[in-house]
């Protein structure tokens, strides 16, 4: 709503509760004080009668009712009966209770004020009363507690009125003596436009949008639209992300965002007016992926190979041609179609996929930073069916040679009637039009069917539109054949990410797991700690517009990129400047082979220049997978030279069809005790560093993790604490100092490789 607007006092909905907290409309309190307009120092009058339930008027009348009958039927019955009544009218006698009755009947009030008939009746046999007089006497005992409240909730809500009276007059008097700052002169308070009657105008056209607005949405989702400020949980910074360029977090539109770019900062809420057409787009876009999920032939055509579906672009501008416009020049289309059967309920996966927090972390591979805008819709009936969301985000491939896809869009969520649930993205793009923007999202999302023992089948969409020039010519290939950011990697990793969430949530511990784990909660605590370190390393890698990655020495391929972070008052990583540096590379050997070869602690020295040569010994194993390589490891490098103490190590090795992670970081002895003791990961400081392998693309069936053929892309990324004082002056003997390492590193990768696949 623009600034100065102001709804009238009847259409306000929060009222001040008897406690002085906001209360809803179902308060049990009988009286509600509307809050005060400021600017127009009028008060809203006491309303006895607006916030009683409907239920406690309809129990007052049923008393008053029975109080009248039974009185009536009490006063016959003192009087004389049949032809001795006297026509004159005689004096009401009194029944006066003696103190003994009072108490007992006191004590019963407060444990039942509402007592039965085979209650009253025993009570009237134990103090020697008649039933009725039982009745009247809780009957009239209700009635005076009632009373009481009500004066007690008055007097409280007067005293609210009173405070509020004075703070009323305390602006007003502040408004008359204000002065103008550029002059010094008074105010002309009187000559504002906001005047009230303008106001009503405004108010009265306002109204009137909303009722417009709120029919279409019941319309289309089924409820009226549900207008928040801004974001409807804060989104918390993500643990140990990389706030570099701008050495912190920088406020964004609802929450922190780090380093935001240029598209993503210059993104605000939509407008009141953009609602309908949202609402009409997010429903086509429903109707789109559904069809688009269903239908094969002709819309689909499977590929040379017979693997993968290939979608017909002209057939899908005749089967959907309204859409969200033209493709732009110099865009290229990417459509993709996956299923899987993932180990997740189908309502914790919906859950999972409409908390942008959640859905943050659980692809923290592919979405390296997420906001939500506004939610236009919370949903129906207690869950997400009906949830529309305004969205941004950031899409990631784990290297900085592929420039990130910025993307801004709707998220809908519907139940369908055969129980199948489905989220649909859509770009939002020619709402905010800019010349920044690389990426346009047409109708993507997923299909989500229950099935037996908690398991969901998943088909996953995805149909963008990119501007893919700025991409490295190493990942050209990658990257133009669609599995780089594809609906396979977003399947893949989501069906490795549930392996992992069941794995973290059973109750016992595997027989798997071996080493110095011994309870439950140090295998909670040693997950949620990898689970962290995993995060940070996938934030900090890419090419994100949060990063400023400056390229050090070399040509082509092996330029090594460095980029420099302070940390401040952060338990979860050490204080000082951090210098990250990270280079990609093309190894001619299968991904399988090079993701094997640097999880393995017996082949770690042969690379990990800072083991200096110590033998490596896993302490501890949890398994979080079916294959193999899917595992957290507590390592322990136990030097050759005896004068130096030994060092821990926390690595967390995953892998699936697309993509493999090897992922470690050295851990204080002490911190680490107190994890395998259940205690609190958070502050235990990491700083990540490790691997990220890919496959380039070459070979057969799109180039797999799993293929046996094919060369890979390396991805070789460092976390060096170079100085433990964050005001500091970074050195260049420092920079020189972690090149040198990550080039080492390097050369002696493609030694041993090259040595094994001779």
């Amino acid at each position: 709503m623009p600034a100065g607007m102001m709804i009238p006092a009847r259409n306000m909905p929060s009222m001040i509760g008897v406690n002085g907290n906001a209360g809803g409309f179902g308060s049990s309190s009988g009286l509600a004080l509307g809050q005060p307009n400021m600017m127009e120092g009028q008060l809203h009058r006491l309303d006895m009668t607006q916030n009683t339930p409907e239920g406690d008027m309809a129990r007052i009348r049923d008393d008053e009712f029975d109080s009248t009958n039974t009185k009536s039927g009490s006063e016959n019955q003192d009087g004389a009966s049949g032809d001795d009544q006297d026509p004159r009218p005689k004096k009401k006698r009194y029944h006066r209770h003696t103190q003994h009755q009072i108490q007992e009947m006191e004590a019963f009030f407060k444990e039942c004020p509402h007592p039965d008939d085979k209650q009253r009746k025993e009570l009237s046999r134990e103090l020697g009363l008649e039933p009725l007089q039982v009745k009247f006497w809780f009957q009239n005992k209700r009635t005076q507690m009632k009373t009481q409240h009500e004066r007690h909730e008055n007097t409280q809500l007067r005293n609210e009125n009173e405070k509020l009276r004075a703070d009323n007059m305390r602006y007003r008097e502040a408004l008359s003596n204000a002065s103008c700052p550029n002059c010094g002169g008074p105010t002309a308070i009187g000559e504002m436009s906001f005047d009230e009657h303008h106001l009503r105008l405004e108010n009265a056209r306002l109204r009137e949008e909303i009722d417009r607005i709120s029919a279409i949405a019941a319309k289309y989702v089924g409820k009226p639209v549900v207008n928040y400020p801004l974001i409807s949980a804060p989104m918390p910074p993500r643990p140990l992300d990389l706030g570099v360029g701008n050495f912190g977090g920088q406020p964004g539109i609802g929450g922190e965002i780090y380093g935001a770019g240029d598209l993503l900062r210059s993104i605000t809420a939509p407008t009141e007016s953009d609602k309908p057409m949202i609402i009409e787009l997010a429903v086509a876009a429903m109707e789109e992926l559904v069809r688009m999920a269903q239908m094969d032939e002709p819309l689909w055509m499977s590929s040379l190979d017979g693997t993968n579906a290939v979608l017909d672009e002209d057939e899908y501008v005749r089967i959907f041609p309204r859409g969200i416009g033209p493709k732009p020049t110099g865009f290229k289309c990417e459509a993709s179609r996956e299923s899987a059967v993932v180990i997740m309920n189908h309502i914790n996966l919906v859950e999972y996929l409409m908390d942008v927090n959640q859905w943050s972390i659980l692809f923290s591979g592919i979405v390296s930073r997420a906001l939500t805008l506004e939610v236009l819709s919370t949903g129906v009936a207690g869950n997400y069916n009906g949830a529309l969301q305004v969205m941004t985000a950031e899409f990631q491939l784990p290297t900085p040679l592929v420039p990130t896809r910025e993307s801004y869009f709707v998220r809908y969520c519907k139940q369908h009637a055969d129980g199948t649930w489905a989220v649909v993205d859509v770009s939002l793009d020619n709402l905010r039009p800019s010349p920044a923007a690389r990426c346009r999202r047409r109708p993507s999302g997923c299909l989500i069917q229950e099935m037996l023992n908690g398991y969901s089948k998943v088909t996953w969409v995805e149909h963008v539109e990119v501007d893919d020039r700025g991409v490295h010519n190493l990942y050209k290939q990658l990257v133009s054949s669609g599995h780089a950011f594809g609906a396979k990697r977003w399947v893949a990793t989501l069906d490795r990410q549930c392996e992992r969430l069941a794995s973290a949530m059973a109750t016992n511990i595997p027989a798997g797991d071996v080493g110095v784990i011994t309870n439950q909660e140090g295998r909670k605590s040693m997950m949620k700690l990898a689970e962290r370190m995993v995060i940070s390393f996938c934030a900090g890698v890419s090419a994100s517009t949060a990063h400023t990655w400056t390229t050090l020495s070399g040509t082509g391929a092996d330029d090594v990129r460095v980029m420099t972070r302070k940390s401040v008052d952060d338990p979860g990583r050490p204080p000082g400047i951090v210098l990250s540096a990270a280079t990609s590379f093309w190894l001619p050997v299968p991904p399988k082979r090079v993701f094997d070869f640097l999880r393995d602690e017996s082949t770690r020295n042969e690379w990990d220049i800072l083991s200096n040569g110590g033998v490596v010994q896993e302490m501890a194993h949890i398994a979080n997978g079916r294959d193999t390589g899917n595992c957290v490891s507590l390592l322990r490098v136990n030097s050759a030279n005896s004068s130096q103490s030994n060092m821990l190590i926390l690595q967390e090795s995953c892998t699936d069809q697309t993509a493999s992670f090897v992922i470690y970081a050295p851990v204080d002895i002490v911190a680490m005790n107190v994890v395998l003791n259940g205690g609190d990961p958070d502050y235990v400081a990491l700083l990540p560093s490790g691997f990220a392998v890919l496959p380039d693309g070459t070979a057969a069936h799109g180039g797999g993790m799993e293929e046996a053929s094919g060369g890979s892309l390396l991805t070789v990324a460092f976390q060096i604490l170079v100085d433990s004082v964050p005001t500091a002056k970074l050195s260049l003997g420092s920079v020189a100092t972690v090149n040198n390492l990550i080039a080492c590193t390097v050369e002696r990768i493609k030694a041993s490789l090259s040595c094994e696949s001779a």
